[in-house]
């Protein structure tokens, strides 16, 4: 039996017990799968291992393909050849590390499809148990990088990286804007009001921020900014009602004061103040001259127009430039060639749109598609200067738009006013 729109894939033996028995044991596989993800120290991740038992688990239990998400896997079938294609132009990297690093690539394309796949079977519920799962993952991480740096608890050499926390990831970089979608569903809830435990939500909400502070990395602070700024614009506007607007408006000054105090008691520590005030400034030594981070960028670009095939996955840097340059849709056309750059931008502007057109249109499901658009909008965006082409959140972002865009018409039992 299949879901309106939907084709079954794989069916359980032995019966409906059987199928409930398996659909249950998918639904905590995926909880595991999804907490999993801040932990990322090495490739494959065990984000990546829980996957592979979740997908195998979800075959056997009949999962559902919907026809809202085909476009995705097209996507995903013409992105492969291409980035294997590339994988043989390498001429100073081992072969092994740059298959390595496209079949990352192509298995991570494949978890955005599967969650976009298991979001449209019922939105609601199943963003709920993402982002429950999601939140406490990020907890977790934000907690133990904001103790690691403040020096309540031991492992420097582990958690943290250039002074600066990150957790159990390999960049501060990373740590930052893998909090921020957690971070945007704890403020939305905040905002509309529709959840209990508002306290609980403003601290798990304070303990995101202190992380993603603690990362001290530029671009999570304006991700951060830029999709808190972005969900409350569209909460305000698409689904507050006036007394929910004069709620929005005093919970907004209430949490910056509280967000400002937090700030001030961890700038009165002197190395966090000192390391603040080198990170905010505008531009850094390494980011100025031909050879700095947007010079890089030129060069780089010029190198992708004379290299249709590509370059070969993390070729630049044995080249003129050693540093990466640090643009995603530049090292895409390096490390997948033309056709298979192409396609990822195809996947970003068609996610975009696809998201930007549901917002536009009344919908239960509106509420669960405002803190993951608010969330993906900025991220594209700080792809321009950051390598985010193997972030596990940034394709498990772009699945959610797909899954909740596929289902938008679709009401779930008590959908109404439900956030994610």
């Amino acid at each position: 039996m299949t879901a309106t729109g939907g084709a079954t894939v794989g069916r359980a033996s032995g019966g409906p017990w059987m199928a409930a028995r398996a659909a249950t044991l998918l639904r905590v596989m995926i909880g595991l799968w999804i907490f999993s993800g801040f932990f990322v120290l090495i490739e494959p991740a065990p984000y990546e291992l829980l996957f592979l038992a979740v997908l195998g688990l979800a075959i056997f239990a009949g999962f559902r393909v919907y026809p809202g998400t085909l476009p995705l896997l097209g996507m995903f079938v013409c992105f492969v050849p291409f980035a294997l294609i590339a994988v043989f132009q390498v001429r100073y990297n081992d072969l092994d590390t740059t298959l390595i690093y496209t079949l990352v690539t192509v298995f991570l394309l494949l978890t955005s499809y599967f969650a976009a796949n298991f979001v449209a079977q019922s939105p609601l519920r199943n963003v709920r148990l993402i982002g429950s799962a999601y939140i406490a993952a990020a907890v977790v991480s934000a907690a133990v990088g904001s103790l690691a740096y403040l020096g309540v608890i031991p492992g420097e050499e582990l958690l943290l990286r250039f002074g600066r926390a990150k957790a159990f990831f390999k960049d501060p970089n990373v740590f930052g804007p893998f909090l921020v979608l957690p971070a945007m569903i704890l403020l939305q809830r905040l905002l509309l009001g529709r959840e209990r435990l508002p306290l609980r939500n403003a601290v798990l909400f304070l303990v995101l921020f202190t992380g993603i502070f603690l990362s001290f990395s530029r671009g999570a602070w304006g991700h951060f900014a830029a999709s808190a700024a972005m969900v409350f614009v569209l909460c305000f506007f698409l689904e507050a009602s006036g007394r929910d607007k004069v709620r929005m408006l005093l919970i907004a000054m209430a949490g910056l004061m509280a967000m400002s105090l937090a700030l001030v008691a961890l700038l009165s520590v002197e190395d966090v103040a000192a390391l603040f005030a080198d990170r905010f400034a505008l531009t850094q030594s390494y980011d100025s001259g031909e050879t700095g981070r947007f010079g890089r960028i030129g060069y780089a670009f010029d190198l992708a127009l004379t290299h249709p095939l590509g370059l070969g996955p993390l070729e630049f840097g044995y080249l003129r430039i050693s540093e990466q340059p640090h643009n995603t849709y530049v090292n895409v056309l390096h490390a997948y060639g033309w056709g298979g750059g192409m396609v990822y931008m195809v996947l970003v502007v068609w996610t975009l749109a696809k998201g930007a057109k549901a917002l536009l249109r009344a919908s239960p499901s509106r509420v669960l598609l405002i803190p993951v658009y608010g969330t993906f909008v900025p991220m594209i965006l700080l792809s321009a200067i950051i390598d985010t082409d193997h972030w596990r959140h940034w394709f498990l972002v772009t699945g959610l738009v797909w899954g909740i865009v596929a289902a938008y018409d679709r009401r779930d039992a008590g959908a109404e006013g439900g956030l994610p």
